[in-house]
């Protein structure tokens, strides 16, 4: 679940990780943005889009959104769990700062200086250079596919960024999705190599330890996948499939991104069907709950 498509990369890192899975993706077109609302409405409006996930019986609930995470998790758990494990989404700074060396973070405005990523620094990158980087319109950017609005808010962000930084968080899920563009946007000739730190990757695996299903990669390519649009089952949004993990969800052979270059070939199986669902979810093709 998440307020948009930042879910894709969570997504994507599960279908990797268990092909056979099938996969429930539910946001909140209706209600977008999340980050300029209080943390109560944030709360409400996440409890209504796990509600449709839930109604689906998965196994468990990725909130695959940092806002969501940070605002709605306790509220999640109290709701869901044991019956229904809820997994969050951290920014991965434990793992930028074990790799030493300056790094920056990332994240939407309401993120940035926050007393949750404040704190996930003081635990996590005491010591550390860190400079925390506002991100503003980056988000929506990405939501909307719209390939200008994101070169400019990459833009900005990067003149934000220290030159000596080695490790950049990537502390919004929707900033994955264009992580080439944001590591073509900083890095600087000649080693080392810039890092950017996501938690798609970290994120499956910890579902799928919750639930007991050791990954899989070599499994049947046969999960479904179903979208719920702010309650309703739908298509993806179209801009979904600009991006490697849309594509790669939905099936659709990779192609180039303009300006972007190109991309990571995607799953090479059955094409897109022409419903927002492509068979109702049941239990995983591994067995029962």
């Amino acid at each position: 679940m998440d307020v948009g498509i930042g879910l894709l990369t969570a997504a994507s890192a599960v279908r990797r990780l268990r092909p056979d899975a099938d996969l429930v993706l539910s946001s909140d077109p209706d209600g977008m943005p999340w980050g300029p609302r209080t943390p109560e409405d944030i709360t409400a409006r996440a409890l209504a889009v796990a509600e449709a996930a839930a109604a689906r019986r998965p196994h468990a609930l990725v909130v695959a959104c940092n806002t969501a995470t940070v605002h709605a998790l306790p509220a999640l758990r109290a709701r869901f769990e044991p019956e229904l494990p809820v997994i969050g989404t951290v920014p991965a700074i434990k793992p930028a700062a074990v790799g030493g060396g300056p790094l920056a973070v990332w994240a939407t405005p309401a993120t940035t200086g926050s007393p949750y990523q404040t704190d996930l620094i003081r635990r996590f990158a005491d010591g550390a250079a860190v400079t925390e980087v506002p991100c503003p319109g980056l988000s929506d950017a990405v939501e909307q596919g719209d390939e200008d609005a994101i070169g400019l808010a990459i833009a900005a962000a990067a003149l934000r960024t220290p030159a000596g930084v080695r490790s950049v968080v990537l502390g919004c899920t929707h900033y994955e999705l264009v992580a080439d563009r944001i590591r073509a946007a900083l890095e600087r000739p000649g080693p080392p190599r810039l890092l950017l730190h996501g938690s798609a990757h970290a994120v499956a695996a910890q579902c799928l330890r919750r639930i007991g299903r050791p990954p899989a990669p070599r499994s049947p390519a046969d999960g479904t996948l179903t979208v719920i649009l702010s309650g309703r089952e739908a298509l993806l949004p179209a801009p979904a499939s600009t991006y490697a993990e849309g594509r790669f969800l939905l099936r659709e052979p990779a192609r180039p991104r303009g300006r972007q270059g190109a991309v990571r070939p995607a799953a090479a199986a059955a094409g897109r069907e022409s419903s927002g669902r492509q068979r109702r979810p049941g239990p995983w093709r591994c067995g029962g709950r």
